[in-house]
């Protein structure tokens, strides 16, 4: 990138990589996995170049999650390769981090079992409900909290006035690049197909950052955004405090424009386009999402199989449906393929144990339904961690999903216990 006295500094991509140059895809993906274990192992510090690890290596887990999608030309591995050196570089305030921040890098939350997985992460979100209307606390740096500063004077408080306090957890970005392939018409046409059992269901409207045209939103928890290159600048503002093109504002501390006077070191915004390749950081760490392969399924056995059946028999298929379908790509490994994410990506009322945090077109009761591809690789649930066990969560489960929720609890121990088999499957 060019360097500039007023701009941070950057850091500048590496033009070559003779660990991964000339190997075949099977090359990068063990590259990437022995990469992954050792990224993990250094507490998110790029590993020094070395040569492509072997399959007998590789800790089986981390071999089958945080690969590429399988059939990508050798460009578009170069993009994925670039886009897993930024997903677990660490930003430093001297390249603009802050002045408040969650996290310095994308890995520090998204890694486990591989590099895009989730982790015990969570950030917070407040506002207070004034009139039965929930404020979100804009003017007090809300509704996101920003826990950690590069200076203890600008650290972010929960203000006094907040009535409503809910932590999130990190979700996992495996098979992103698959969901935002759904076309828009698909979960436009799930949310007027009738449901049973008083299930609705809609799909979030918003306004596209990166197109400006409204489109359905499917990403987080809130589905908040609708395209990986929004999901990736907001992340990057948001959580690391790094100022972008389409999120060209800091964040002021607690809403005090002149504490970030104070500590705003750089011109905004921080992540401009590196005229060498047309891209910034926030758009080659939305590479590496959309490239990323879905998590793996685990083979079932006959209790698994059973379980299957007990998931449909349930009416947990309503929401969590089994496959949805990509259209047309330019990306031949995401064209018309199937994705088998068992979720609607709508929003449904989930009654009192949904966050309390109007977001987007998610009202405080709404959640988008959670995806349970990966559910193998993950060891608390909900949104907010509270379930440490499967059990747990599925009896956490209110409002349009109460009857589901009723018929488990009234299911016999051998038939939950088959559903749990095929839960873990995932």
């Amino acid at each position: 990138m060019k360097l500039m006295q007023n701009l941070p500094l950057r850091r500048l991509r590496k033009k070559s990589r003779p660990y991964l140059k000339g190997v075949s895809q099977l090359g990068l993906v063990l590259a990437v996995a022995g990469l992954t274990t050792l990224t993990l192992l250094g507490h998110a510090q790029m590993a020094p170049p070395a040569p492509p690890a072997s399959p007998a290596s590789l800790a089986p887990q981390n071999a089958r999650y945080g690969l590429p999608l399988v059939g990508l030309s050798d460009a578009q591995l170069d993009d994925f390769a670039d886009g897993f050196e930024e997903f677990t570089n660490e930003e430093t305030p001297e390249g603009g981090l802050g002045p408040i921040f969650n996290n310095v890098s994308c890995v520090s939350c998204h890694s486990a079992p591989a590099v895009g997985g989730v982790s015990a992460v969570t950030v917070m979100r407040f506002g207070r409900m004034v009139n039965g209307v929930f404020d979100p606390m804009e003017a007090q740096g809300g509704s996101l909290l920003q826990e950690r500063a590069i200076d203890p004077s600008v650290q972010e408080v929960i203000p006094r006035e907040a009535t409503v306090i809910a932590k999130r957890l990190t979700t996992p970005v495996f098979g992103l690049g698959l969901i935002e392939a759904i076309p828009d018409d698909t979960l436009l046409a799930l949310a007027r197909a009738p449901k049973p059992d008083g299930v609705s269901g809609r799909a979030a409207q918003i306004t596209d950052v990166v197109s400006s045209r409204i489109r359905v939103g499917r990403f987080g928890w809130k589905a908040q955004q609708a395209t990986l290159l929004a999901f990736s600048a907001d992340a990057y503002v948001n959580e690391m405090g790094i100022t972008n093109r389409f999120f060209p504002h800091e964040n002021a501390p607690n809403g005090d424009r002149s504490k970030l006077a104070r500590f705003d070191r750089f011109a905004d915004p921080e992540d401009v386009v590196d005229p060498a390749t047309g891209k910034a950081d926030i758009d080659h760490a939305a590479d590496f999402m959309r490239l990323l392969a879905a998590p793996p399924r685990l083979p079932m056995n006959a209790s698994a199989r059973q379980g299957e059946n007990v998931f449909a028999q349930l009416g947990c298929a309503t929401c969590h449906t089994p496959i949805l379908s990509t259209g047309r790509s330019p990306i031949a490994a995401l064209d018309r393929k199937p994705v088998n994410l068992y979720s609607d990506l709508l929003l449904h009322n989930m009654g009192g144990t949904a966050d309390g945090i109007a977001q987007a077109d998610a009202g405080i009761r709404e959640m988008r339904t959670a995806p349970l591809w990966g559910l193998a690789g993950r060891h608390l649930y909900w949104h907010d961690g509270r379930a440490q066990n499967l059990d747990t969560a599925i009896r956490l489960h209110e409002g349009e999903a109460m009857r589901s929720r009723l018929r488990y609890e009234a299911l016999n121990v051998n038939a939950r216990r088959t559903l749990l088999d095929f839960l873990n499957t995932l």
